[in-house]
């Protein structure tokens, strides 16, 4: 029986394989928009309405992901992408191809190895722990494979939604204050990027991390020495 926790979870899994395969920043800004509302409506999903009504520390987790993930790290994703002048990954280190490959295997590894770990008794879907995987490993795929510094900016956030997809999917106790921990957290390493991304262009003209990588001190030249000039 295919339900509406299912739906949202396989939404949320075609969202990760757009994500790899995007060359466009702002499509990938867009999607890990509705990526993070998915992730916010989903405890609404998950909770038993019939039995009572959601408590305040489940409402305040999909209130407060509405507003972050969905809304204000998108829109600070993009007025970095302009304050940088930059549209596109034209150059990345794992081509867009290979990444969707490589993804595509993993999602049948998590799903394969995923459906025998003891967590997936205390999952209220089948479905969580390999979309959990996957999600992870589209963020890992897009921080190592990426050279655009605001890429693996939106690859750490991906990365923490499958963080936050298992947490939720197992109703973990404690979950909610987690997840809010988690969340600060994300929302302060956006902040301090979006930061150096703009100093970065600024000062180099591109925000390419390999081309960083390879920076280095310039060779100082000693001052004469005092017998020198005698």
């Amino acid at each position: 029986m295919t339900g509406l926790p299912e739906i949202i979870l396989s939404a949320i899994l075609a969202t990760d394989l757009v994500l790899v395969s995007a060359s466009r920043l702002l499509h990938c800004i867009r999607i890990v928009a509705i990526q993070g509302f998915l992730l916010g409506i989903l405890p609404l999903v998950l909770w038993q309405w019939n039995e009572a009504l959601p408590h305040t520390e489940l409402l305040l987790v999909s209130v407060v992901n509405l507003g972050v993930k969905c809304w204000l790290l998108p829109y600070l994703l993009k007025r970095t992408m302009h304050s940088a002048n930059v549209k596109r990954e034209l150059e990345p280190l794992v081509g867009y191809s290979i990444s969707l490959m490589i993804l595509l295997c993993g999602m049948v590894c998590a799903f394969i190895f995923g459906s025998g770990l003891p967590v997936t008794d205390f999952s209220v879907s089948p479905l969580v722990t390999p979309v959990a995987f996957t999600t992870m490993g589209a963020g890992i795929l897009m921080i190592v494979g990426r050279r655009k510094a605001i890429t693996q900016v939106i690859g750490f956030l991906v990365f923490e939604n499958g963080i936050g997809i298992f947490g939720t999917g197992m109703m973990l106790q404690y979950g909610p204050i987690v997840e809010l921990g988690i969340l600060l957290d994300v929302f302060v390493l956006v902040f301090i990027m979006g930061i150096a991304v703009f100093r970065i262009s600024r000062e180099f003209e591109h925000i390419d991390s390999d081309r960083l990588n390879r920076l280095g001190d310039f060779p100082a030249e000693l001052p004469p020495q005092s017998g020198d000039d005698k």
